[in-house]
């Protein structure tokens, strides 16, 4: 068991790691804000130039929602160019910076005669490709006050907000575990067993046996491995873990496990609360749209849930906008009373900003003014104190909430408690932002897959490009150095000569470093790795015999933030607190094979509904005329076009080293292949081409989003994680002489692009530079010579 020393020890480096990253996203953020002019940032994606002042409002909290678009005086089109604006970004309003121009006379919206901002600070709310609304908290700029000028710009600033809360509950977590004389820790900071568990500071309890009789499944349709697993949650007293590889129904395991704990059974002797969080919010409206999916049942009530966050993130689907916090608070009995307060504010700012004229005709000034701001000051204290009220009762009566795990920590659900925890896509969480709903709960049950990709850790990418930099020449040929392990089983990063790749903002370009050959070989060695499902009932002697010894349970610190609290845990208890789910049901048997070997130890199977289906089933018959083209087209399940001895060479996009790569010729073959599978009948809808590369993605888009239209997706691998597509079109973009492959290396990664295709992959690559990538690769490639459909494009 863990000792004081190694608790203090983990809290501390927690606390440097989250430091180290809040340093390099506010060192990158500024370093892009003063080195790029106006132009520029636009292009990169951080910025709006040249808006106007659409309307202003009051959101949920008394907020004042400023709205901005696209005048037509100064643009042509009012739709917004390519931006990385999304909800929950910080961002900042000022004047308008133009080139050889000066700002318009500014503007005033609301401002107090002794105290005026021509710049706000504010969270964004919404976004559509026309208007983005900024929410700003007055309290947090310290006055009410705004002056913004006619035209203006957004730019996007670092964010601090989820820094300071994972701050704050790292302080928490601190106090409660080792609280001194000199701290005074609050009556509800108790230390529960879930939190001891976590730490080490206790073992795991025994688990509840549950027998078949005892539970009644609400979808018949369950594999024995979701079965597995939901006995598994229920029966854990303290935390317990799922592993989902791709396709595996992760989501639909959780959905039936919340109705299994919200529902009155043998099991679960009484209905519990839960609050169901993510790392995204995708992730979260994924659960909830499940939700509100489920049949209704005439002897039992609708399941009562609320979803916090922006509504904006959900607008697609009525059902699940009616399920947010923001809808639900207008329903209530109380709600009209808000109303009343909140249009009489609108009127007021409305008036204040020029957009309503004044009794006299006029913008307010003066004496009138100020007065005004009175009223506003007081009506928003009114509004807060009724609207809080009304937030309360909803949230009391719910019985799922959901929230991304940020969320969890905001005021709405700072007196709420919880029996469990869910948290969907762990693995794609840093461990601090997991512990804010874990201090809400008793009990946590964390889904997510370690095998595809990790949080993105801005400050391990710096430390792994300044390693780059320094290294004077490339690694001498011959055996590796042996590396040190850190607490996820993963080798330490060796970084290659003079490979650095960075591109814009508008990149999901993460630079991650291969794999050693005794990595690969832990992740075949079934034996060593704690994914095996343990049957229930009393384990025989010989079974403990021929066990591998479980690992000593203890507390490591992390080594990066890539760590996350689903890995630590893993790698603390093993298969104790663990179950995998083994059946998928998205991909082809045969684009199923490769992964389930080299990262599953061969034990996920493909569902016999999937196992063969091709794109010759989704298209129906054939033309009918013998083409044995249009028959392979359609009937190989994976094709694979090997660019080596081509000279195809990528090339940098940008005039530095630093940009991001891109490979024209490979961007033809995409082209071709493309018209090829539209042609015999695939929907362009039914088509993703994903690459590691921002600038081979833009490349793509100018030159396939004029013929088939925006319903053809083209993105980053990063972006595709926890999606899927009919055919799917792998550009690996590296060929050069150098042997180079980046990130390429990182076999999460890979491991996410290969595994979206449902009935058709198509891989296009220079197998001479990507056989250098390590021994992953290395057997990804043979594979692809033994299986695949291998095709040289014509020189």
């Amino acid at each position: 068991m863990s000792s004081e020393g190694e608790i203090k020890a983990f809290i501390a480096r927690q606390r440097q790691l989250l430091l180290r990253e809040r340093n390099a996203e506010i060192e990158r953020s500024s370093l892009l804000l003063s080195n790029c002019g106006p132009k520029l940032l636009e292009q990169k994606g951080l910025a709006l130039n040249g808006l106007g002042v659409a309307s202003v409002n009051i959101g949920l909290g008394g907020k004042t929602l400023v709205e901005l678009e696209r005048p037509s005086a100064y643009h042509v089109s009012p739709i917004f160019p390519p931006h990385t604006f999304r909800n929950g970004d910080i961002a900042r309003i000022e004047a308008n910076v133009s080139s050889g121009s000066t700002t318009k006379k500014a503007k005033k919206l609301a401002t107090d005669t002794t105290s005026v901002t021509n710049s706000a600070e504010g969270v964004v709310y919404k976004v559509s490709d026309t208007r983005i609304v900024i929410s700003i908290d007055p309290s947090d700029a310290g006055s009410d006050a705004l002056d913004l000028p006619e035209r203006c710009r957004v730019v996007k600033l670092a964010n601090s907000i989820t820094y300071d809360r994972m701050d704050k509950v790292i302080d928490r977590l601190e106090k409660t575990t080792a609280p001194s004389g000199d701290n005074k820790v609050p009556a509800d900071w108790k230390l529960t067993p879930l939190m001891e568990v976590l730490l080490a500071m206790k073992p795991l309890s025994q688990r509840t046996p549950i027998k078949d009789s005892d539970l009644t499944f609400f979808d018949p349709n369950l594999n024995e491995s979701q079965r597995e697993a939901i006995k598994f949650c229920l029966s854990s007293p303290e935390v317990a873990c799922i592993h989902g590889p791709p396709g595996t129904g992760k989501t639909h395991t959780l959905v039936e496990l919340i109705r299994q704990m919200t529902t009155q059974s043998t099991v679960t002797t009484k209905p519990l609360r839960l609050l169901v969080c993510g790392a995204s919010n995708l992730s979260v409206d994924n659960v909830l749209e499940r939700l509100l999916a489920l049949p209704s049942d005439k002897d039992k009530p609708a399941l009562k849930v609320t979803r916090i966050g922006h509504p904006a993130r959900v607008m697609a689907h009525q059902g699940i906008l009616d399920s947010t916090l923001e809808v639900k608070t207008t329903r209530t009995d109380q709600a009209a009373l808000v109303k009343d307060v909140k249009q009489e504010l609108e009127t007021i700012l409305g008036t204040l900003s020029g957009k309503v004229k004044g009794a006299k005709g006029k913008a307010p000034r003066g004496a009138e003014r100020r007065k005004m701001w009175d009223e506003v000051k007081a009506l928003r204290k009114e509004f807060r104190q009724r609207e809080g009220g009304i937030v309360t009762s909803v949230l009391s009566e719910s019985q799922v909430v959901l929230a991304t795990c940020h969320s969890a920590g905001g005021r709405q659900l700072r007196n709420q408690e919880f029996d469990v925890v869910i948290i969907d896509e762990a693995t794609q969480a840093m461990e601090a932002v997991c512990w804010i709903p874990v201090f809400k709960a008793k009990k946590l049950i964390l889904a997510g897959d370690p095998k595809q990709l990790p949080p993105t850790v801005l400050s391990l990418n710096q430390e792994r490009r300044m390693k780059e930099k320094a290294k004077a020449k490339p690694l001498a040929k011959g055996k590796p150095e042996a590396k040190q392990k850190n607490i996820a089983g993963k080798a330490d990063p060796e970084p290659e000569s003079s490979d650095k790749d960075e591109g814009g903002p508008l990149d999901s370009d993460r630079d991650t470093e291969g794999d050693t050959d005794k990595e690969l070989e832990d992740d075949n060695e079934e034996a060593g790795n704690p994914l095996s499902n343990e049957p229930e009932g009393p384990v025989s002697t010989s079974r403990i015999k021929n066990a591998r010894k479980e690992p000593k349970v203890e507390l490591v610190s992390p080594k990066s933030l890539e760590v996350t609290m689903f890995e630590r845990l893993e790698n603390m208890y093993g298969s104790r607190i663990k179950r995998m789910l083994a059946v998928q049901y998205r991909m082809h048997k045969q684009i199923c094979d490769f992964p389930s070997k080299t990262l599953y130890q061969s034990k996920l199977k493909s569902h016999p509904s999937v196992a063969d289906h091709t794109l010759q089933d989704l298209v129906g018959d054939l033309s009918g005329d013998g083409n044995n083209d249009e028959e392979e087209t359609l009937q190989h399940p994976v094709v694979f076009f090997d660019t080596s001895g081509c000279e195809y060479f990528e090339r940098l996009d940008g005039d530095t080293d630093e940009g991001s790569r891109c490979n024209e010729n490979e961007a033809t073959i995409v082209k071709n292949w493309v018209t090829k599978l539209v042609d015999v009948g695939v929907e362009p809808g039914q088509i993703a081409i994903i690459t590691p590369y921002q600038a081979q993605v833009t490349l793509l888009t100018s030159l396939l989003r004029p013929l088939y239209g925006s319903s053809l997706e083209i993105g980053t691998v990063d972006g595709m994680q926890g999606r899927e597509k009919e055919a799917v079109i792998i550009t690996l973009v590296r060929s050069n002489d150098k042997r180079e492959v980046g990130f390429l290396k990182e076999k999460r990664r890979m491991n996410v692009a290969m595994t979206r295709a449902r009935r058709h992959l198509c891989v296009i690559g220079d197998s001479s530079t990507v056989v250098h990538g390590g021994r992953y690769l290395k057997k990804w490639l043979e594979w692809l010579e033994s299986n695949a459909d291998v095709r040289f494009p014509e020189v």
